[in-house]
């Protein structure tokens, strides 16, 4: 007979249940198992028929096992009860659930319980002494009474929590008793064990404890500490828990995952996990190396999982946030650069912005007629297409999708106030996106084309109120995008020093000092161009204090040539 006994909580997949107590029960440990009341009793009856066979493997009194009830509790106080009645020679009582599964041959268990024959492994601390009690519940789930399912009657539970917070209503704890909290999977000597059930006073501890929240988290872990001559905080069980403080789930692919984590048992196990059944239950002396049980081996993985499902990945939206405004992990997943007014001001400036960086340069994406690919590209990468209206139908979407596709390639390109203004938000808050602006640069086209002067006039003045309304929404205090502006006339008397910032920023492919910028337009008449705005009534104010005499007219002429830096 083995000095190790084992209780298992059923309440489903009876069948792997069936084959883990087997296993047990075939190294010599006997297994006392309980059956949740809510199955029904026929399905119970052939559970035990199935394992009659076995006299290892015996099933104690029915409970009904609730999540965060006394059930639980009072399950595995009748399943002890029985263990130690029933099995004399049992030294330790191992406690499991029906979705556990032993990791390591159980004779490596049994040895290791034996070279520690007074030690009880029980996870125990102190509510401020932990963090991951979840649902806003620490001190006040043993000051607070919970007559009501926190998952059936939600409502009701949290009323009642309402109700007693404002009467002040406190139960006082039982002399004597510190509470504790921890895993409900434990492995108890049969000397800490028996002194919980048979305590005189265990009427007192139960008519307590079975009104606090999550007993079977507080019940043992309590008295343990009353009885115990030697603790370990914590549980031989391998149990990992997510943010929301729901267990994970181990699927064959986690197989490796498991082994290497040298834990002697795990949960929770999905009951079809044909692969990881087949493996663990083996027994094999060589299944797994001896060595002290380190789930801290394995927390790197789990740490990254539940960061994964948190977050996200950077610009890639996900079911769990996509329709919840600030949810994101980063609107994109990688830098790149918008350039406003660049394009008006510099003839062939995307093709010279290839040249100088080797990034890929668009022209205007957001432009009324079409996305304007590089390359004159119809579609590009993610089959994204340059049709407008399915641009427009969605476009922080369209401009994710870009740079999500396009991941490590720097993405350019030109914008405007003739463009679709409804990303300006999307820039703004993206911690990806650096704008380069030149205000007022929309002017150049009207200077330079053949309108009417009144329709030129009109024009402008939308433009302006359409630019002036983005420059608010990119220097708002929520703004996270890295921007830098010009006016038009600031610009344009020192071009090359704004050009080398913008082409440091984005990485080019030399790392020497600029040494040639591409053509400025010629701006010859342009003053006095905005001027007569200003006669006609329309005040341009974003191009900065441009002189009507041409003085910036006349500095252009020898600008045609590349610029040299001494």
């Amino acid at each position: 007979m083995s000095s190790l006994g084992i209780v298992m909580l059923v309440h489903t997949a009876l069948d792997r249940a069936e084959q883990v107590a087997r296993h047990w029960a075939a190294a010599g440990c006997p297994v006392v198992i309980h059956v949740d009341r809510k199955v029904s009793n026929e399905v119970f009856s052939k559970f035990v028929s199935s394992c009659a066979d076995n006299p290892l493997i015996v099933f104690s009194d029915r409970h009904t096992c609730d999540w965060g009830g006394w059930g639980v509790v009072a399950a595995s106080q009748s399943a002890s009860e029985l263990m130690l009645e029933t099995f004399p020679d049992v030294r330790h009582v191992f406690l499991s659930s029906g979705a556990c599964l032993p990791l390591r041959p159980v004779q490596e268990l049994i040895d290791y319980l034996s070279d520690r024959p007074r030690v009880d492994f029980i996870e125990s601390a102190t509510t401020a002494d932990v963090s991951w009690t979840i649902g806003g519940l620490d001190h006040e789930r043993f000051t607070l009474r919970f007559p009501f399912s926190w998952r059936k009657r939600r409502k009701l539970f949290d009323a009642h929590v309402k109700l007693q917070r404002a009467l002040s209503i406190r139960r006082r704890i039982p002399e004597g008793v510190m509470p504790h909290m921890g895993s409900q999977w434990w492995c108890l000597t049969r000397q800490t064990l028996s002194a919980i059930l048979q305590d005189p006073k265990r009427k007192t501890y139960d008519r307590y404890f079975r009104h606090v929240w999550i007993p079977d988290e507080s019940y043992f872990q309590t008295l343990a500490r009353l009885y115990s001559t030697h603790i370990e905080s914590r549980s031989l069980t391998l149990s990992k828990f997510d943010y929301q403080g729901r267990p994970h789930i181990f699927y064959d692919d986690h197989l490796q995952l498991l082994r290497r984590s040298d834990c002697f048992v795990a949960r929770k196990i999905w009951w079809r996990a044909d692969r990881l059944y087949q493996s663990f239950l083996t027994d094999q002396a060589g299944a797994m190396k001896p060595a002290e049980p380190n789930p801290g081996k394995i927390d790197r993985v789990f740490s990254k999982a539940v960061e994964r499902r948190k977050f996200g990945r950077d610009g890639l939206y996900m079911q769990s946030r996509f329709p919840r405004h600030g949810s994101e992990n980063g609107l994109t997943s990688s830098p790149y650069s918008v350039f406003q007014g660049f394009a008006e001001v510099f003839d062939g400036f995307e093709t010279w912005l290839t040249s100088a960086t080797g990034a890929k340069v668009h022209g205007h994406l957001f432009g009324p007629e079409r996305a304007e690919f590089a390359q004159g590209e119809t579609i590009t990468n993610g089959a994204l297409s340059d049709c407008a209206a399915l641009r427009d139908y969605n476009p922080t979407a369209f401009l994710s999708n870009l740079i999500w596709n396009t991941r490590g390639e720097r993405q350019c390109f030109q914008f405007g106030p003739t463009d679709t203004q409804e990303i300006n938000w999307f820039l703004a808050r993206d911690k990806n996106a650096q704008l380069s602006i030149i205000t007022g640069a929309w002017a150049i086209p009207l200077f330079r084309s053949n309108m009417n002067f009144a329709d030129i006039r009109n024009e402008a003045a939308r433009l302006q109120r359409i630019e002036t309304k983005q420059l608010e929404v990119l220097t708002s205090v929520w703004t996270k995008a890295r921007m830098r502006s010009w006016s038009l006339a600031e610009f344009i008397e020192s071009p090359m020093e704004p050009l080398q910032a913008v082409i440091e920023e984005i990485g080019t492919r030399h790392s020497s000092h600029l040494t040639e910028a591409p053509t400025m337009v010629d701006l010859s008449g342009f003053g006095q161009f905005l001027q007569n705005l200003k006669n006609q009534g329309m005040h341009p104010y974003l191009m900065g204090d441009f002189p009507d005499d041409d003085v910036f007219g006349t500095q252009t002429k020898p600008f045609r040539k590349p610029y040299l830096v001494q």
